[in-house]
């Protein structure tokens, strides 16, 4: 899966991402705008660099079409897209509607050799 959202970077398709505020309490390990990290392939090596433009913290059920659609997962539905998240989040500690995601946009900056 790794591969497959790198790649949806590197393209320039996916320009957002989001995961659930309770991964995140370490606030040093947030995105924060202006920073600049580095992306790793699923074999952990370096492939590319992204600058964050935005963070926000919105509840699940108040992410919208737009920032569905710049998360980059092709031609999916709004309605697909939040099927496959709600199913995600239930895998990895728990889904509600009025949980809270980290969500951030960002740029890229240069692909790596």
């Amino acid at each position: 899966m790794a591969n497959e959202l790198l790649a949806l970077v590197l393209a320039g398709t996916k320009t957002a991402s989001c995961g659930a505020l309770r991964d995140f309490p370490d606030a040093t390990a947030r995105p924060q705008v202006g920073r600049r990290d580095v992306v790793l392939d699923g074999q952990g090596r370096r492939a590319a660099v992204i600058e964050t433009v935005e963070v926000t913290v919105r509840r699940f059920d108040q992410v919208d079409e737009e920032f569905a659609f710049e998360e980059g997962e092709g031609s999916r539905t709004f309605g697909e897209w939040r099927e496959s998240h709600r199913a995600y989040f239930e895998r990895n500690g728990g889904f509600s509607p009025d949980m809270e995601l980290l969500c951030e946009r960002f740029r890229l900056i240069e692909i790596l050799p």
